[in-house]
């Protein structure tokens, strides 16, 4: 047991990469989804081992040489409160989907290649978690990169319900390929100046050898340095979907399997969040980041857009998946005008809010899975007369839109107090009245769909619709009703996050 606790952090990676290939190999029929949820539940069992492990440290930090190769020669894996915390998110989520995606699945993926998506569903996985583990910049690439394949391939597994679905994974190919050169050319640019791929290695040479030079008459790499940023933070970006480069995005979350969409809306962009954080924070220093090159309110325009714009587009949508995909472009506006004000509320409002949202949406993707299961469809006319119909799957799914606008006792408020105290106390007020804009837009598309819910009326002579099934609608309650917990026992998450923020801030140049 204590040499599993050990090499927990290269077995959160390896299992679900070790497994998926098994899964491709032996995983037809039932057993494909029966090796996913093991998968997944030791995944988030070793996840929450390892959030304890880093907050009983007295370091806050595990680190973990792959090969025994010491920084910055090999592969590291630093643990920190705030990779910890995402990672837990990760785990989280994959293994609650996974549950609610046994059934939604045999109606919408060929079953015939059922074993192929959820090999795939697990090379995801294996992307996302090594994303947020990794110390080492290049390593990152390359699993952004699995992340993205797998993505792709699972989005356009869509297409047995509708083609779109292969339309829209050509467009996340084009730009996701994009945003991984960018980042991966804005790697190249640096590793020039440091030759070095670890984060902390690159941090410490920038800090303690090329920035002091800059006030001098011989500047080390001064335009090398600005550029490698600039190409990784739009790269990010892309990954990220941040307004104005989140143009995939909509139809992807539209048009993928129901399962997909709950998976890609609660961790996906919330693991490209957390590299944009890694990168301004550990890597290059908000000293240079936000003092030298001002980037904080190029951040802060942006996510005050994408609250504003993605607000104001889901209110105009019929299909009801793609009004949340709209609605997560403004989440994650909020995540981003957290931490571009780089203060302990913002940043603690930004990991928050990566918690809060990832159980918010992932609840509401999932009940419009069971109404796609139940009904056929996920339009707003589908939704008409089901508060009788499907009493709890849409409660569940009410529940979640009280969450995005930010009601009290619901995990979404907390999120948007702790960014508006940031906001305030970092006197961006604007920024402030941004956000509660936000959420009164949130209240305007999340009343359409309440509306159509408890006071529309089912079509005369359409049939009878049964709550979901059971193995749907739990890890849909579950995550709702985890949303409404941490809104009103919020000392976990709080706590967590600020020690996250406050651990950031400490390690700033």
């Amino acid at each position: 047991m204590d040499l599993i606790t050990q090499n927990i952090p290269a077995l959160i990676v390896v299992t679900p990469l070790v497994m998926g290939l098994l899964t491709g190999i032996f995983g037809r029929k039932a057993a494909g989804w029966w090796m996913a949820m093991g998968t997944t539940s030791a995944v988030l069992a070793m996840a929450v081992q390892l959030l304890v492990n880093v907050l009983n440290s007295g370091t806050l930090q595990v680190t973990y040489q792959m090969g025994n190769w010491p920084a910055p020669f090999g592969i590291v894996y630093v643990v920190d409160p705030l990779n910890a915390s995402v990672l837990t998110v990760v785990a989280l989520i994959g293994a609650v989907v996974t549950l609610f995606a046994r059934k939604s699945t045999l109606n919408e993926v060929p079953q015939d290649r059922a074993h192929f998506f959820w090999a795939i569903w697990q090379f995801c996985m294996v992307g996302l978690l090594g994303i947020t583990i990794t110390g080492d910049a290049f390593n990152l690439y390359v699993l952004l990169e699995i992340s993205s394949l797998s993505t792709y391939t699972l989005v356009a597994m869509g297409k047995g319900r509708d083609r779109r679905a292969l339309t829209a994974a050509i467009n996340y190919v084009v730009l996701g390929s994009i945003g991984a050169c960018f980042y991966l050319l804005g790697i190249a640019y640096l590793y020039m100046v440091t030759g070095s791929l670890n984060i902390a290695d690159i941090h410490h040479i920038l800090t303690t050898k090329v920035y002091p030079t800059w006030a001098t008459d011989a500047p080390l790499y001064h335009k090398t340095v600005v550029a490698g940023f600039a190409f990784m933070a739009v790269g990010l970006s892309l990954k990220l979907a941040l307004f104005p480069l989140h143009t995939w995005l909509p139809n992807a979350y539209t048009y993928a399997p129901s399962a997909v969409s709950a998976l890609l809306a609660s961790t996906a962009t919330k693991v490209g969040a957390y590299a944009f954080i890694r990168v301004l924070y550990s890597l290059v220093g908000i000293d240079f980041a936000f003092s030298h090159l001002h980037t904080d309110q190029v951040l802060l325009v942006c996510a005050g857009l994408a609250i504003v714009v993605g607000s104001a587009m889901a209110i105009r949508q019929q299909n009801v998946k793609k009004l949340l995909a709209y609605s997560s472009i403004g989440q994650i506006g909020y995540i981003c005008m957290g931490f571009a004000l780089a203060n302990q509320d913002g940043l603690t409002a930004s990991v928050i809010h990566i918690f809060n949202h990832a159980l918010t949406k992932g609840g509401m993707f999932m009940a419009l899975g069971c109404v796609a299961y139940r009904v056929g469809g996920t339009r707003l006319e589908h939704l008409r007369g089901l508060g009788r119909q499907m009493p709890w799957t849409m409660a569940a799914f009410t529940a979640g839109g009280m969450g995005l606008i930010g009601v009290p006792l619901t995990a979404g408020f907390v999120s948007k107090w702790y960014l508006v105290s940031g906001a305030i106390g970092a006197g961006q007020v604007l920024w402030a009245g941004v956000v509660l804009v936000g959420s009164i837009l949130a209240l305007i598309y999340t009343w359409r769909c309440v509306e159509a819910i408890y006071f529309g009326q089912r079509a005369e002579g359409a049939p009878v619709v049964r709550e979901a099934p059971l193995t749907m609608l739990v890890p849909t309650l579950l995550l709702a009703g985890a949303s409404v917990y941490f809104g009103i026992d919020t000392r976990t998450t709080t706590e967590i996050a600020g020690t996250a923020a406050r651990f950031l801030l400490g390690a700033t140049p």
